[in-house]
């Protein structure tokens, strides 16, 4: 059941930062929503933990850091930063998903993780589905310097996915999630004040769009992601982002009205694909390998039928001559 929640809220959560993105910067440059964001975050946080008083460790928190700063700080400004400069959302979506990929080809070597034949299909699955549903989006134009901030975003988050799970540190997950707020709030805060764009907008508008972010996309959508991470693994985590731009489109059409084209639908179905593909391949995987376990320690329970040493019989006493 908690994988389910932890699948299902990454979708849904994750998603909802490309709709907050597009109402926030309605009202405000893209730098301003992101340090307002993580101002409004860190407030919150840092309000809980002083009811919780925890106490980090402080081996980890220098790793902390650095996950804070690949998959939420670099990640965000990349991809937010790309669309500001003209990349069309679609394709910066497809080219942001294209995460599943780098991990699943990095996860071997990096993890020592087993990615099955199942799952690589299920991966290039995922790219075609995602190319369906932002096929409408390709024709736009961009930079060059958009297009790389984008890829640049999404090594970010592959790299801190799989430093998350080779380091398999054992901070709390509200705790990770306070560290890495923190990180990038400082991230953010200061080259929007230097850039004299710190100052928020008095609409209301801004501030739905701020409030969006920061319970749905932030707590939601990161919580979500290191959960998930922890659940699936990397691989798996990662190809669930392949749901988001469909899930995004249904975003879009209940609060915007934007219609879903028919490839748009397909390229849902293939996605949905190729996720059951990469997690049955996983469940698959750890359920033989459990078999396997358990066959070796019946084969040892048989071999040796008891770990207890067999008592000794006493010896008996000479019979002593007289």
């Amino acid at each position: 059941m908690t994988g389910l929640v932890a699948a299902a809220g990454l979708v849904v959560m994750w998603s909802s930062g490309f709709v907050g993105a597009r109402l926030g910067t309605a009202e405000a440059p893209a730098d301003t929503l992101l340090a307002w964001r993580y101002v409004v975050a860190v407030a919150i946080l840092l309000a809980i933990m002083v009811v919780r008083r925890p106490r980090w460790r402080r081996a980890d928190l220098p790793r902390q850091v650095v996950l804070g700063l690949l998959c939420q700080s670099l990640y965000l400004a990349g991809v937010v930063t790309g669309v500001g400069l003209g990349v069309p959302a679609g394709v910066a979506a497809l080219i942001a998903v294209l995460q599943p990929l780098v991990v699943g080809a990095l996860s071997g070597p990096v993890l020592g993780e087993l990615v099955r034949v199942r799952q690589w299909l299920g991966l290039g699955a995922g790219v075609g589905g995602v190319g369906l549903v932002v096929a409408g989006d390709a024709a736009g134009g961009g930079p060059p310097l958009g297009y790389a901030l984008v890829a640049g975003g999404m090594l970010a988050l592959s790299t801190g996915t799989l430093l998350e799970r080779r380091w398999r540190l054992a901070t709390p997950l509200f705790d990770s999630l306070t560290i890495h707020c923190l990180v990038s709030a400082a991230a953010f805060v200061v080259p929007a004040a230097v850039a004299g764009r710190l100052a928020p907008p008095g609409t209301a508008g801004f501030w739905c769009a701020v409030a969006w972010v920061v319970v749905l996309s932030t707590f939601g959508g990161y919580g979500c992601y290191l959960l998930a991470l922890r659940r699936f693994g990397a691989t798996g985590a990662s190809t669930l982002l392949y749901l988001t731009p469909p899930t995004t489109m249904l975003w879009a059409l209940l609060m915007f009205g934007e219609r879903v084209g028919w490839s748009g639908l397909a390229g849902m179905v293939v996605c949905a694909g190729s996720v059951w593909l990469v997690l049955s391949a996983k469940r698959e995987a750890t359920w033989i390998r459990g078999r396997g376990r358990s066959g070796s320690t019946r084969r040892a329970a048989t071999a040796f039928p008891s770990s207890r040493s067999p008592t000794p019989t006493r010896a008996s006493a000479p019979t002593r001559v007289t």
